[in-house]
């Protein structure tokens, strides 16, 4: 992926992927085009786009317990920080409220071909589906999304793929 949206929701194995550059020496041959996708895609969102995430900090408690806010080295936990930072400056529109339905949420869309879609990742479909704008979910190394893109998409859910 090239060119980046305006806004998107970001899978936590994005930054935890980019943190893989702190030894680049032992990023595997199949990871090193992945690692650079979401180092540009942290960058972008940083810099230039506009992250979406949920009011009641589903999001933002992953990322923290995934990532470092202690100043370890690597990208991805200079995202956590930024995160940390700049979560109550994102504009309103782009914190949205889901709300929890047992193990899921009442905005997760109803679709068969999504009941087993994994109950930790149905923050992100929650947090797209109820935002106006339906942004995209940039997603690195999680392979069980690419069985869930055509429901995703029917139902209206754009996932980005970082890492083909």
């Amino acid at each position: 992926m090239t060119s980046f949206p305006s806004k998107c929701i970001i899978d936590t194995n994005v930054p935890k992927t980019a943190n893989l550059q702190i030894d680049p020496i032992n990023i595997p041959d199949d990871l090193v085009e992945c690692v650079q996708a979401c180092l540009n895609a942290i960058d972008h969102v940083v810099n230039y786009g506009r992250l979406v995430i949920d009011c009641g900090d589903e999001i933002y408690n992953e990322y923290n317990n995934n990532l470092s806010l202690s100043g370890q080295k690597g990208i991805g936990n200079v995202f956590m920080k930024w995160v940390h930072d700049n979560r109550w400056k994102l504009k309103l529109v782009d914190r949205v409220n889901i709300s929890k339905n047992g193990s899921s949420y009442n905005e997760f869309p109803e679709h068969p071909g999504l009941v087993k879609f994994d109950l930790s990742d149905r923050k992100f479909v929650a947090v797209a589906n109820a935002h106006s704008d339906k942004p995209p979910i940039l997603q690195a190394t999680d392979s069980k999304w690419w069985g869930w893109r055509d429901a995703l998409a029917e139902v209206g859910i754009t996932v980005c793929f970082l890492c083909p």
